[in-house]
């Protein structure tokens, strides 16, 4: 079967955000908009200069096991509450082992076990270290523990691209099911880095927003007062199974993955590239057979950066137009980093199954640079057959992916 015929159905979902322990609360905060930052209340917080995030609405813990949890790096968690929803949400197929395979971005892997080791080990000694760090450390580890939990033989992989991580996992499991090396594929994204170090990395780079006293109102994409994006935690994980095996066994498609672009700016460490973002949307709709004007929503990276925000309205609108109905969700959850792009690709789907795309929090005075249909106010109802999702991470990577509706 040649490549371009194979279908790629999504057919299960699941995440824990700042917004719910599961996609559907999750879901149900953004059509409600609610925010999902925090003021940090932990004793290291308070010297720094950034002290809000975006926490988890529900701790791992409630769902896994004590003994379970104790081996495993918060990231790891993650990965696991999100996989074991959406495995459950596809019906739990039953396919061979060995033609499923199992792709988890991370952009850090586990940083709280490192941090936290590393404090042990220069109070307490290396005899104090945890035997399970370096597995509790190693940004595969999420990707593993999946594979192991659903037992999968057909592959753990692990992009680790910043910022672009989850999207590219799922742009990763369009391709191994092209290209026949599964048929089935668990794809998606996790991060749970909020901790001193990161936030004052970021924050040096003044990349975060300063609003201390105002946390609710600090993410704000688009917003002509916008000044850095919120770190958040969570996981995202996307079911990708052959579309013909799906409904085979009368499996509820959700939407199609039609097409994935991944491209490389190759400019700068950080900054965002217009011209790479857009090659990587051009990669996308040629990959999915898909012109600029079936494209009728776009969820978009927007971080709330002053300068991200406007690089990508500018290539949205340079490459499909200024069209589609535009959702920025970072302005509830924050920013989830590695597990950003899985997100977003779960709620471009729940727009085309569902006729909704949440509104963006806190555009009260939206850029007069940005001609894009930004959904204000109240979530937007209508019947789309097309999306995008776009994710951008330091390095210059690039990653859109195009759904279709099921």
């Amino acid at each position: 079967m040649a490549m371009r015929t194979i279908e790629v159905a999504v057919t299960g979902l699941g995440a824990s955000t700042p917004l719910g322990g599961d996609l559907a609360a999750t879901w149900e905060a953004m059509l409600a908009g609610r925010s999902g930052t925090a003021v940090l209340t932990e004793d290291w917080a308070a010297t720094l200069p950034v002290r809000i995030a975006a926490p988890l609405a529900v701790e791992p813990t409630e769902t896994l096991s004590r003994v379970e949890a104790r081996r495993l790096d918060r990231c790891e968690q993650l990965a696991l509450v999100a996989a074991r929803e959406a495995w459950a949400h596809a019906g739990r197929p039953g396919v061979d082992p060995e033609r499923l395979a199992v792709v988890i971005g991370t952009g850090t892997g586990g940083t709280r076990s490192l941090l936290a080791q590393d404090d042990i080990l220069e109070q307490s000694g290396p005899r104090k270290v945890s035997p399970y760090t370096v597995p509790m450390l190693m940004p595969n580890g999420p990707a593993a523990w999946v594979s192991i939990d659903l037992g999968a033989l057909g592959g753990a992989r692990t992009p680790v691209s910043a910022c672009c991580s989850g999207a590219e996992a799922i742009a990763m499991g369009l391709d191994l099911i092209r290209l026949g090396r599964a048929d089935a594929v668990v794809a998606g994204g996790t991060e749970a880095c909020i901790a001193p170090l990161p936030l004052a990395g970021f924050a040096q780079m003044t990349a975060l927003s300063s609003r201390n006293d105002d946390p609710d109102a600090a993410s704000r994409p688009f917003d002509l007062d916008r000044d850095g994006f919120v770190m958040g935690e969570g996981a995202a994980v996307l079911v990708l199974e052959r579309a013909d095996l799906a409904r085979a066994r009368s499996a509820r498609v959700h939407a199609l993955l039609a097409g994935a672009g991944v491209t490389s700016s190759a400019v700068h460490i950080t900054a965002s590239d217009q011209h790479g973002q857009v090659r990587a949307i051009g990669q996308a709709l040629a990959d999915g057979g898909l012109s600029p004007l079936d494209i009728g929503t776009v969820h978009a990276h927007a971080t709330s950066t002053p300068s991200g925000d406007l690089v990508e309205a500018e290539a949205v609108a340079a490459a499909v137009g200024t069209h589609p109905v535009v959702a920025a969700t970072k302005s509830m959850t924050g920013h989830l980093l590695g597990a950003a792009g899985a997100l977003g690709a779960a709620v471009a789907v729940l727009s085309l199954r569902e006729g909704a795309v949440p509104a963006i929090r806190n555009l009260d005075r939206p850029d007069p640079g940005i001609k894009l249909d930004l959904v204000r106010g109240t979530h937007r109802r209508g019947v789309w057959d097309a999306a995008l999702a776009n994710s951008f991470g330091f390095g210059g990577h690039n990653v859109t992916l195009a759904f279709t509706r099921a």
